[in-house]
């Protein structure tokens, strides 16, 4: 029976492809033929058509045209003639202006300052900057305010301290690592005073926080920032050559 089946298979495609290719219309069978006359009628004969040539424009030179070939200035174009500029000319102009302003800055040139650094940093900072052009740069010295922490430790070891940074999150506050002379313990936020350390140990008493106490992370030191009042382009290459001894410090705008 399956035989039978996929044999009848087929011989129904193939009757169907040559009812399709046409074979059977000797035979009065086949698709109808689609066929347009008319638009066949209405063709355009290559060989009669006639390229006429285009025709001068006898409108007067613009003002521009006219000064210019006096020798006089040429004079603004209005605003209104903008669209006789090709854009290719336009896009060009509008580049080289885009490419004028952002290197106007540099010309100039910017101040900039990379810091703060220790007295024992300073002095490796200072020889390093003695390769830059002379009376480029400048040591100017700024002090550091201390710093206050809410601090959890010290604690047992790094198991101690995740069994708390888990305790602590749990009450909805954000923890960070202490700093060296801390670990292991947890930093619950640094302030500029010792006034906002203890009000901010208050509000996390209320949350539940139990543990912590405020320390002071540093105190008021002197330090020194790198200071290059007008760094150009080419300042500012030379002073990306010298940032493995900035010590992870960027450069930035002067304060």
């Amino acid at each position: 029976m399956l035989r039978l089946l996929v044999l009848l298979l087929v011989v129904a495609n193939l009757g169907y492809w040559a009812w399709a290719d046409g074979h059977l219309r000797e035979l009065g069978l086949g698709p109808p033929v689609e066929r347009e006359p008319e638009r066949v009628a209405r063709q355009l004969h290559p060989e009669a058509l006639k390229v006429e040539p285009l025709a001068t424009s006898s409108a007067p030179p613009r003002p521009a045209a006219r000064a210019a070939s006096k020798g006089a200035p040429a004079a603004v174009v209005p605003a209104t003639a903008a669209s006789d500029t090709p854009a290719a000319e336009t896009t060009a102009a509008d580049a080289a202006l885009a490419a004028a302003s952002a290197a106007a800055p540099a010309q100039g040139g910017s101040c900039l300052q990379v810091g703060v650094f220790d007295a024992r940093q300073t002095e490796a900072v200072r020889i390093a900057a003695a390769t830059l052009p002379r009376g480029s740069w400048r040591i100017d010295p700024v002090e550091v305010q201390g710093r206050w922490m809410v601090y959890i430790g010290k604690l047992a070891d790094a198991d101690a301290v995740a069994t708390k940074r888990a305790e602590v999150r749990a009450l909805g506050v954000d923890t960070d690592r202490p700093g060296p002379g801390f670990e292991p313990g947890l930093s619950l936020g640094r302030f500029s005073s010792e006034e906002a350390a203890q009000r901010a140990l208050t509000d996390l008493a209320r949350k539940g926080v139990r543990t912590a106490h405020v320390v002071q992370e540093r105190g008021n030191a002197p330090a020194f920032v790198l200071r290059l009042p007008a760094a150009d382009a080419a300042l500012r290459e030379q002073l990306r050559a010298l940032r493995p001894v900035f010590a992870g410090r960027d450069v930035r705008p002067c304060n």
